[in-house]
């Protein structure tokens, strides 16, 4: 019995071998398209996701290690992101007097002020993503990719 994994397509690709690496061509795509939107406001798109991050949790802010829970793309590097976001003034750090070791983040105005540039090209960006697929269609792909078991 020959099952789908062992089939091969014209490439010497099994299914499940063409799925991810389609996937991630994909993936990569919509990465290389997204930096391009962020860097009109001069942050990368991991810069951009720790603003967001950031304004959800406004007022109070967040420290490094819950904002790096709370990324779409987990990085060693969150404190080297930070550190670029506090020299462009996007991000405070305010250290706790009760223990020094705790340090907050929180969105500067000026921060809010590059997400609110980046909202329309986002949308727009998203939209350009998704225009070849139906609402339906939509649908059952966030379906599925939730499937994904990883």
């Amino acid at each position: 019995m020959v099952t789908s994994q062992s089939k091969q397509n014209a490439s010497g690709q099994t299914p499940d071998e063409t799925f991810v690496v389609l996937f991630l061509q994909k993936v990569d795509a919509i990465k290389v398209r997204l930096s391009a939107v962020t860097a009109t406001e001069d942050v990368t798109p991991q810069q951009y996701n720790i603003l967001r991050i950031l304004k959800g949790a406004n007022p109070q802010g967040l420290p490094t290690l819950e904002i790096g829970n709370r990324m779409l793309e987990h990085s060693p590097g969150i404190t080297r992101l930070i550190d670029r976001l506090e020299r462009k003034n996007l991000v405070a750090r305010i250290r706790s007097t009760e223990d020094r070791r705790l340090v907050t983040c929180k969105i500067t105005k000026q921060g809010e002020q590059v997400l609110e540039n980046l909202s329309k090209p986002i949308h727009a960006f998203h939209k350009e993503v998704t225009q070849q697929l139906s609402e339906s269609e939509r649908n059952i792909v966030i379906e599925l990719i939730s499937k994904i078991c990883i």
